[in-house]
């Protein structure tokens, strides 16, 4: 228990955000999509996503959040991608100040998958570059929403 001068230790969520790449790779390949992880160096992507029939490439930033009372915000420094995959985990409570909460607050993890064009509309350009998904508009419309990815793909590459 914390006490009102402790301050909240940061938590290490490292393994945490490693398990979100993982399950959005995992959730693409269910879905049919040929997709692999970019382990390093890959800045702006942590996934990608091909289609060897029109020869496209997608890649996927994935954001997570582990705590299932978050913000709803996540950083987002780096846009050099297609698609940005947002995880809301969902593992637990970290922020709530209510001590009458009855469950732990571990549900299921929540997909969104945004186009880069949409998340860049929700982005602050200030600070820490935060998204705040409850800027976009039809929010609802992005969840689970695999088709946008694979569409992506389904598209003949154009030469330039």
């Amino acid at each position: 228990m914390t006490t009102p001068i402790e301050k909240k230790k940061k938590q290490n969520t490292k393994l945490e955000s490693e398990g979100a790449e993982f399950l959005v790779l995992g959730l693409l390949l269910v879905e049919g999509v040929s997709a692999y992880k970019a382990y390093i160096n890959f800045p702006g992507y942590d996934l990608t996503a091909v289609n060897p029939d029109t020869k496209k490439v997608a890649r996927i930033q994935v954001k997570s959040r582990w705590a299932t009372d978050y913000d709803t915000s996540f950083p987002l420094k780096n846009l050099d991608c297609d698609f940005v995959v947002h995880v809301a985990l969902n593992r637990g409570y970290r922020f709530s100040k209510k001590n009458n909460i009855i469950d732990n607050g571990i549900k299921p993890p929540i997909f969104y998958i945004f186009p880069i064009d949409v998340i860049t509309k929700a982005r602050k350009e200030i600070g820490w570059n935060k998204v705040q998904i409850k800027k976009v508009k039809n929010l609802e419309t992005y969840i689970n929403n695999w088709s946008l990815i694979k569409n992506y793909l389904a598209n003949k590459q154009t030469k330039k």
